[in-house]
């Protein structure tokens, strides 16, 4: 009763700015603490990490409308794998070549794969992020589109946190809730991140070896095949049945060898050996203005592992661009 009669206080009381929606999530929260409670999670973990805990009304905008799903290829592609962002990179191999021989040996990951994460990620560490992780992670638990995820996203943080791998303090990144140089959310770095320096915290925004080592670390689990193809941009001289061309990062199928993709003519592989086993993609085809003559690639196993990091047909092409501009100049 006592409950009912705060919440119709809040709502009609004319001092409080409250908004309906900012009021359903502090209930919420309140409910997710007792949940995360029953996870094993400290109490003073969950008061302290959560007592600023806000609605951030930009988050759901920016889930909304993510660029990886609204810009055309080509655009996407250019903005992200500049000449720029390549030399840039290669003035940081330069800077810490004997960090990254180190880390490609072994963890069986190319230096050029991991400084084209970085650059496309966070820009070298320039952009990482601002938003305050724990309220960007509540914010999307509390909204139904993905709350069971982010959920778990949360809980898996509140964990690292209450074991001291993670300072709350440090919590700043993306709307999505990722962290670090190379943006990983809670259950990457749950998974998959290391402490390299050995100083007894995982730290992926100061610690630029705990960075690529975590980055090489999480490659290397998902299956990365060392100095292996990821995609080849592919030359279609005769229509090709929408059976084989993929248009979703969620599964790729319809893989042929090489030599089948000759014969439906994509005429610019020459180089590559008949029997190796690729895919079609054409990202633009799953927007209102893609077409069949809209940018194609023939991709590799590799190519999916990119994918397992972000599901982004678009993202994953891009990555893999930089990193053999990256290649080719070094």
């Amino acid at each position: 009763m006592i409950k009912k009669l705060l919440l119709i206080f809040l709502l009609t009381y004319p001092q409080f700015s409250y908004s309906n929606v900012e009021i359903d999530f502090n209930i919420w929260l309140n409910k997710f603490k007792i949940r995360a409670l029953k996870k094993g999670i400290s109490e003073e973990t969950i008061n302290n990490s959560l007592k600023n805990a806000k609605y951030l009304k930009q988050v759901i905008k920016y889930d909304r409308y993510q660029p990886e799903f609204f810009e055309d290829t080509k655009t996407y592609i250019n903005k992200r794998a500049t000449r720029s962002r390549m030399l840039r990179a290669k003035a940081l191999l330069i800077k810490n070549q004997k960090l990254f021989d180190e880390v490609e040996k072994k963890f069986n990951v190319e230096k050029e794969l991991l400084l084209a994460l970085w650059g496309i990620e966070t820009n070298f560490g320039k952009h990482v992020g601002k938003m305050d992780i724990i309220s960007s992670l509540a914010t999307l638990s509390f909204d139904k589109r993905r709350s069971e995820f982010f959920s778990k996203e949360l809980i898996i943080l509140l964990k690292l946190i209450d074991q001291k791998l993670v300072d709350a303090d440090t919590l700043y990144g993306s709307w999505a809730g990722a962290f670090g140089n190379f943006q990983f959310m809670p259950s990457a770095i749950e998974n998959h991140a290391v402490d390299y320096d050995k100083n007894g915290k995982i730290q992926l925004k100061q610690s630029l070896h705990d960075a690529v080592g975590s980055a090489a670390s999480y490659i290397n689990k998902i299956g990365w095949k060392y100095k292996s193809l990821c995609f080849h941009k592919a030359e279609l001289t005769k229509p090709i049945s929408e059976k084989y061309i993929n248009i979703s990062a969620k599964k790729i199928k319809n893989y042929l060898t090489i030599k089948s993709w000759k014969k439906k003519g994509i005429v610019n592989i020459q180089q590559i050996n008949d029997k190796y086993k690729a895919a079609l993609i054409i990202p633009d085809l799953a927007v209102p203005d893609g077409n069949m003559n809209s940018p194609a690639f023939l991709v590799f196993e590799n190519y999916e592992k990119i994918l397992k990091w972000n599901r982004s047909l678009r993202f994953a092409v891009t990555v893999c661009t930089l990193a053999n501009m990256i290649r080719n100049e070094i």
